[in-house]
């Protein structure tokens, strides 16, 4: 007869109610409401770019604005894009801001950004939403790629 002791059983009650991580979305997926990780602001940031949902054609950027608190859409998020033009220089031609819409979704097409001297092609991105911390990030985009989805997670202050 096999003898169970007391404490083992506590045990086996501590791990059956202990949270359980996000589960992946998807196979192969990274797991939900995991924040997205912040890149360097780099040297041409600048506040106030024209309100627009399109600097160029060629590359989409999509996907939708979260909190990592819950994973909910940030209905009121704003993103600032900027990036080199396709010669590989900065210019005002290739900044925007766009507001993401009810459900947090955003849809952003630019030039593919051509190869700033030292660096692989990106696209430089400042999101804020209320009661969250700013994230500024990069992406980077293959050579070719004509879509990328993404969602940005953000902290909570």
């Amino acid at each position: 007869m096999l003898r169970i002791k007391p404490c083992w059983l506590v045990g086996l009650a501590l791990v059956a109610l202990a949270p359980v991580a996000p589960l992946a979305t998807r196979s192969g997926a990274q797991p939900a409401c995991v924040p997205t990780r912040p890149d360097a602001e780099g040297p041409f940031y600048q506040p106030n770019a024209p309100e627009r949902a399109a600097t160029g054609r060629g590359l989409v950027v999509s996907g939708t604005v979260r909190s990592a608190a819950g994973c909910a859409p940030l209905a009121t998020a704003r993103i600032e894009w900027w990036s080199a033009n396709p010669r590989g220089q900065y210019d005002d031609e290739h900044r925007a801001t766009q507001r993401v819409d009810a459900e947090g979704r955003y849809r952003y097409e630019t030039d593919f950004p051509g190869r700033y001297p030292g660096r692989p092609p990106h696209l430089h991105l400042r999101v804020t939403a209320p009661g969250h911390r700013a994230l500024v990030t990069q992406l980077y985009p293959r050579p070719g790629q004509t879509a990328l989805t993404i969602d940005f997670v953000l902290v909570r202050e």
